[in-house]
C-alpha cells in the first residue's frame, strides 16, 4: 500500500466538484489533489486558482501524480488523456461511459502492456458498486442475466410524468435545472448513455466486449402523451430498461422503455435513483439501488476506484478468462406494445397479434416482432415502442 496517492483531476464540472468535497471530507482515503486541468479560464469556480492548470502536459508529465482521474464529457480527449497517463506511468481512474463502452477492449490491452490499472466504478450507475460486485463476489457465478434502469435523468422524467402529472416538457425542463440533465438531453432520453453502461457490464458479466452500433437503443423522446395514458389506464409505469442476458451459447442485450406493473421491483424506483437487478444460478436475483445521479454520489464512486488503486487493484475481466463464451446477437422476438398513427404500420409485420385497440387517435397493438424491426418502427415519425410488462425473449430460428 503506497503511503499517499496524489491525484491529478481532468474537468471540474459537478462530478469534479463532487470528487473535490467527498476527498476533502473523508479522513480514511491516503489521497490528496495536486492538479485540476480546465479549458475554460474565465469560469468563476468555487475553489481557489492555485489548484488549477489549463495545461494537460502538468499533470500526464509530472512524475509525482500517480492517478489521473478523467471527468470530461469530450469522448477522444477523453481517450487520449488515458492513453498518455498510462503511458506515462500513471493509474486512470474515469467516469467517461462513452469512451468507455467505444474503447474498452483497447484499454484493457493498455492495462496489460503498461502494467497500470483504469477503473471506472463511477461511470455506471453513480453510487451503486456494480462493477466491483461483478468482479469480485459474482466472478464465478453462472450470470444468466443483468437489466436494470441505468439512466437518473430518464427516470427523474418519468417519475415526474407518473407520479405528478407532469408534462413531458415539463419534467424535462426540471431535470435539466436540477443538473440530472444535460442542456442537450439527447445522450439520456434516446438512451445512448444507458447502452453505453450496458456495454460495460456486459463485458464484466459475460466477458463480452462489444461496439455501441451493435446494441439497439430506444429511447423515450418518441413517448406520446397517448402512451402514458395507456399506462395509467393499465396501472402500469413506463420505465428505460436495460437488459442483456444469455441463452445457451448466446447472447442478448438492448435498451427499451418498458410497460412495468405496480409490484415490479422497479416500480419503486424512483427520480434520479437507479436499480441494477442480476440473477445467478447460485446466487439467484439481487437487486441493488441507489442514486444514479449528482456529484455526490458519482464523486464517491471515483473516490472508491482511487482507495483501492492504494492497494494495487484492478480489474481482472475473470468472465473474459473463462471457457464459457458467448455469441452476441440481435436475432430475437420481443413482446410490446407499439402505438402508431394509422396506416404507419402493417399489423402483417408483426409475428403475434395479441391486442389491438384505439385510443386517443392512435392505433396500439400488443403483439410480438423482432427486436431489428422495432428498432426500424421506432425510428418513424410518430410511432413509439414500450416493452410488455411481461415482455418474452425469444430467440431466432
Amino acid at each position: 500500500m503506497k503511503p499517499k496517492l496524489k491525484v491529478g483531476i481532468f474537468g471540474f464540472g459537478c462530478v469534479g466538484q463532487g470528487l473535490y468535497h467527498v476527498l476533502n471530507e473523508t479522513h480514511g482515503v491516503k489521497a490528496e489533489i495536486k492538479r485540476i486541468c480546465v479549458r475554460d479560464r474565465q469560469k468563476p469556480r468555487p475553489i481557489g486558482p492555485e489548484i488549477f492548470t489549463f495545461n494537460a502536459d502538468d499533470i500526464l508529465k509530472d512524475p509525482e501524480i500517480d492517478v489521473v482521474v478523467e471527468l470530461i464529457n469530450r469522448t477522444e480527449d477523453a481517450f487520449q488523456i488515458t492513453h498518455e497517463a498510462m503511458k506515462n506511468g500513471k493509474h486512470v481512474v474515469s467516469a467517461s461511459k462513452r469512451m468507455i463502452a467505444q474503447h474498452l477492449s483497447e484499454i484493457v490491452g493498455w492495462q496489460k502492456k503498461y502494467n497500470r490499472s483504469f477503473l471506472y466504478e463511477g461511470s455506471v450507475c453513480g453510487s451503486i458498486p456494480i462493477i466491483r460486485n461483478l468482479e469480485e463476489y459474482y466472478d464465478n457465478d453462472l450470470l444468466r442475466s443483468i437489466e436494470g434502469i441505468f439512466n437518473g435523468s430518464t427516470n427523474y422524467i418519468l417519475t415526474k410524468v407518473a407520479n405528478e402529472k407532469k408534462s413531458y416538457a415539463e419534467a424535462l425542463l426540471q431535470a435539466q435545472e436540477k443538473g440530472f440533465a444535460e442542456s442537450d438531453p439527447s445522450q439520456d432520453v434516446k438512451a445512448f448513455d444507458p447502452k453505453y453502461k450496458l456495454i460495460i457490464l456486459i463485458a464484466h458479466t459475460f466477458g463480452v466486449f462489444l461496439q455501441p452500433e451493435r446494441v439497439v437503443n430506444i429511447g423515450i423522446d418518441k413517448l406520446s402523451a397517448a402512451d402514458l395514458a395507456y399506462a395509467n389506464k393499465n396501472n402500469w409505469f413506463i420505465k428505460l430498461v436495460a437488459h442483456a442476458a444469455r441463452m445457451d451459447s448466446r447472447l442478448f442485450g438492448f435498451v427499451i422503455p418498458q410497460y412495468i406493473t405496480e409490484h415490479h421491483p422497479f416500480a419503486s424506483v424512483h427520480n434520479e435513483y437507479n436499480a441494477v437487478s442480476v440473477e445467478g444460478a447460485f446466487s439467484e436475483k439481487q437487486l441493488f439501488v441507489g442514486k444514479g445521479a449528482g456529484g455526490y454520489p458519482t464523486g464517491a464512486a471515483v473516490l472508491s476506484d482511487i482507495s483501492a488503486l492504494a492497494y494495487e487493484y484492478r480489474y481482472e475481466y475473470k468472465k473474459a478468462e473463462q471457457e464459457d463464451r458467448y455469441t452476441f446477437t440481435n436475432d430475437v422476438s420481443l413482446d410490446a406494445v407499439v402505438s402508431f398513427e394509422e396506416g404507419k404500420i402493417n399489423p402483417a409485420e408483426f409475428e403475434t397479434v395479441k391486442v389491438q385497440t384505439a385510443e386517443h387517435d392512435r392505433r396500439f397493438i400488443e403483439g410480438s416482432a423482432k427486436l431489428l424491426k422495432l428498432k426500424e418502427w421506432s425510428e418513424l415519425d410518430n410511432v413509439s415502442v414500450v416493452l410488455a410488462p411481461d415482455c418474452q425473449v425469444r430467440q431466432g430460428k
